[in-house]
């Protein structure tokens, strides 16, 4: 087997299984889950109908690179979303089954081996990044993002020697776990230290429709392209997924979009791994980018949810004010994640993420370390009792 594997960490979610083991909640107190950031708010119904409708093309083997009336629908929802001049439907996008796939298959078609391949990454961050790099043979370059740079990554502190082994940066906008919105202003530096340096972009923005104001929504990498006059796009790379938009978790359907001297590569590995995405979830993923009235009552249900909660925890725990996903990223008395999570499920039978374990030590500090991961993905009701139970347990401690 690959020795690689041996380099791969816990998913959080072990790690959160091992720390509840041996633990009783209290009897007769229903469970609620903040962990995972799975949507549970019903799915587009229209989506799930065109499954339906075409359900008799399983029978056919789909392409890599899609319909060309998907890739068309992404091209058009991606021009007006993101305020661009255009993106080419047959040569700057190309559907993929969900940003984890794509993500974890981007990496290991793109990073040169023959030479020093350093992927830099947030930190905390999303597994993925972390597991495809060391699974392609390339090494993390961990970038800390704590409350003194906004919860974002400081490519300012980055030397210009360290600079010259990065071949690919993951910005994740907004982010996951903090919330944190990339500005355009940061996106066009990074740019610029793209051509600098020579490294690819690659901008997971699947929270991008989950926003708290409806007048700002966050802007994108290939919007800081656009404003630049970048047209090509050239070293960026946009991922994108229905998942949260749609609450269509399982239907895996996102897509990858940009410089299309990128994707094309990308779609010539894509044909060899073979993952092209079944055409009845084509089409239903069509009827879900056409549609922006379901994704607008999304967000008035998560901007309920914030509201509700917030209030609830703001007088007793300190978190950034939200401004996009569906995350809080408190700090927990005491500063223990970890023990704070156990006393949280063992006395309140809440269940939240210890933020230590989205993040890695280095220089003696994990920048996750004292904080937890909230995901408010229940419905309103149940999510605000979590929150409930929270203050009171911090109240009576």
């Amino acid at each position: 087997m690959n020795p690689d594997l041996d380099a791969l960490h816990p998913y959080p979610f072990e790690k959160l299984a091992a720390l509840y083991a041996g633990l009783t909640p209290p009897t007769g107190m229903t469970k609620i889950p903040l962990t995972i950031g799975e949507p549970q708010h019903a799915p587009y119904p229209a989506a799930l109908d065109a499954l339906v409708a075409h359900k008799e093309q399983m029978a056919r083997y789909p392409a890599t690179a899609g319909l060309p009336m998907l890739r068309q629908t992404i091209a058009e929802w991606a021009t007006r979303r993101f305020h661009l001049q255009e993106l080419d439907a047959e040569r700057q996008v190309l559907p993929v089954n969900g940003t984890r796939e794509a993500i974890f298959a981007f990496v290991q078609a793109a990073l040169d081996r023959t030479r020093p391949a350093k992927v830099a990454v947030p930190n905390p961050f999303y597994q993925i990044y972390e597991g495809a790099t060391l699974l392609a043979g390339g090494e993390p370059l961990y970038l800390a993002c704590t409350a003194e740079t906004g919860f974002r990554p400081d490519f300012a502190a980055v030397s210009a020697a360290t600079w010259q082994d990065v071949q690919v940066v993951f910005i994740c906008s907004p982010g996951n776990p903090t919330g944190a919105v990339t500005p355009v202003a940061e996106f066009k530096r990074l740019i610029q230290l793209a051509d600098e340096h020579d490294f690819i972009i690659a901008s997971d923005e699947c929270y991008a429709e989950l926003y708290v104001d409806e007048a700002a929504p966050p802007p994108g990498l290939l919007q800081a392209c656009a404003e630049l006059g970048r047209h090509d796009y050239r070293r960026c790379l946009v991922f994108h997924s229905l998942s949260k938009r749609s609450n269509l978790p399982g239907l895996r359907s996102g897509f990858v979009a940009g410089d299309a001297a990128l994707i094309a590569p990308f779609k010539r590995y894509r044909t060899y791994h073979g993952c092209a995405m079944s055409l009845p979830v084509q089409h239903a993923s069509i009827a879900a980018w056409q549609d922006e009235q379901h994704v607008r009552a999304n967000r008035d249900a998560y901007r309920e949810k914030f509201s509700s909660v917030t209030a609830e925890l703001a007088p007793v725990l300190d978190f950034p004010a939200p401004e996009a996903s569906f995350y809080l990223w408190p700090a927990v008395p005491g500063g223990d994640d970890e023990a704070f999570a156990r006393q949280l499920y063992q006395e309140a039978h809440v269940s939240v993420l210890p933020g230590s374990y989205m993040g890695r030590q280095v220089n003696g500090h994990n920048p996750g370390a004292g904080r937890i991961r909230l995901a408010l993905v229940a419905e309103v009701d149940a999510t605000v009792a979590a929150a409930r139970r929270i203050r009171q347990l911090i109240e009576r401690s």
